[in-house]
């Protein structure tokens, strides 16, 4: 069987037949090598990214500066603007009352009595010691008439005269004094009958027929219905520029659909010590049937700044400075710094910071960078 002729490679770099050494087997090796380097370099290099389309944002053009009014609710009660405490001015019993909570009476009308058995016999005892010193009295005035006419003929000497004078004297005291006390008593007599002060209602009774009351002590109070007020209590944070005769605006939680017009009258010039709040009274400017003592109202009292009304959320809050984003003619965002004031149900009010006409984005202003393009998409924002 015939034998195949062997291969015979070459032992020798040297050789002519050596791989290393054929041109035509090296040029081909290189050019894969170089491929395959630009495909690795190729494959680890990222593509560049694309730019993110503008982002779309909700704006508004603030409006021209003006009168911003933004008052807080504070609760009240409606009172009478005139009320008295009426009480008897002496100690006693009391044996009747004809007043009830709720009864209209007049000026001068009997409201109540008490036991007046022992300050008429104090009055009839002060009577009494008035006639004995009168009595007194018309005697030492004959006895002195008589012991002139003996001095004058000298009978007696001027020592004696200046005695019996000293005497009358000394009675017609004791009758000024007696006459005094009668007619304390007798005032004493009629203060057992206590009278309404004033035109007006009964709103409260706080005493019985048979209870014993104290001289003060409050027996019946009576307001005059017609001239009504809230009272109120202001706190601290809220009275600076406070002053009487501010306007105000009242609702009764009964009747919450009509608004009164109310103006304030009185502040404390102090404030309460236990609560930190200054006692207001809001007069009633319209009240009609409906507005009864005792209800419970709202008082809003005008707070007038000059500004802007924004949306709160317009509003964001940077190393504690509050700003806002405004959008330039490049439709790129920058805060702007602004100065708020009070925040109420419309929004928040801006006193400085903002000059009117800017476009300000107002929502999803947390997640806005400085000199980002932003797509304005105009929306009708209630101020």
């Amino acid at each position: 069987m015939p034998q195949k002729p062997a291969l015979h490679m070459p032992s020798s770099p040297a050789s002519p037949n050596f791989i290393g050494n054929n041109r035509y087997f090296r040029l081909p090796c290189t050019m894969w090598l170089l491929s395959l380097t630009l495909s690795l370099l190729a494959a680890c290099q990222k593509p560049a990214p694309e730019a993110p389309p503008p982002r779309p944002a909700l704006v508004m053009k603030v409006e021209a500066a003006d009168d911003i009014n933004h008052g807080q609710w504070l609760t009240g009660e409606v009172r009478p603007r005139y009320e008295s405490a009426q009480g008897f001015r002496i100690a006693g019993k009391i044996v009747q009352r004809y007043a009830e909570v709720g009864d209209h009476v007049k000026k001068g009308q009997v409201l109540a009595r008490l036991d007046a058995e022992d300050n008429n016999l104090s009055l009839a005892a002060a009577q009494a010691a008035l006639h004995a010193a009168e009595a007194e009295l018309a005697l030492a005035e004959a006895d002195s008439k008589r012991q002139r006419q003996l001095f004058e003929q000298r009978f007696i000497s001027a020592a004696a005269l200046d005695s019996v004078e000293t005497r009358l004297k000394s009675t017609n005291a004791q009758v000024q004094q007696a006459r005094a006390q009668a007619r304390v008593a007798s005032n004493q007599a009629q203060y057992t009958t206590l009278t309404a002060e004033r035109d007006g209602v009964i709103t409260a009774i706080n005493a019985e027929p048979g209870q014993v009351v104290s001289a003060g002590q409050t027996i019946a109070r009576v307001a005059v219905p017609g001239i009504l007020e809230v009272q109120v209590a202001i706190p601290e944070s809220r009275m600076q520029n406070r002053h009487a005769g501010d306007s105000a605006v009242i609702r009764l939680w009964s009747h919450r659909e009509q608004a009164y017009q109310g103006r304030i009258r009185e502040i404390a010039p102090a404030a309460d010590p236990s609560t930190r709040t200054f006692q207001t009274q809001v007069s009633l400017l319209d009240p009609d049937e409906n507005v009864q003592i005792g209800m419970t109202a709202g008082v809003r009292l005008d707070d007038h700044q000059h500004g802007f009304v924004l949306p709160s959320t317009a509003v964001s809050q940077q190393n504690g400075q509050a700003e806002v984003w405004v959008v330039d003619a490049d439709n790129q965002v920058r805060p702007q710094a602004v100065s708020i004031g009070s925040y109420s149900e419309q929004g928040v009010s801006i006193l400085s910071g903002l000059n009117g006409g800017e476009t300000i984005v107002v929502t999803g202003v947390h997640t806005l960078t400085d000199g980002q393009v932003v797509t304005p998409v105009n929306t009708e924002v209630d101020q």
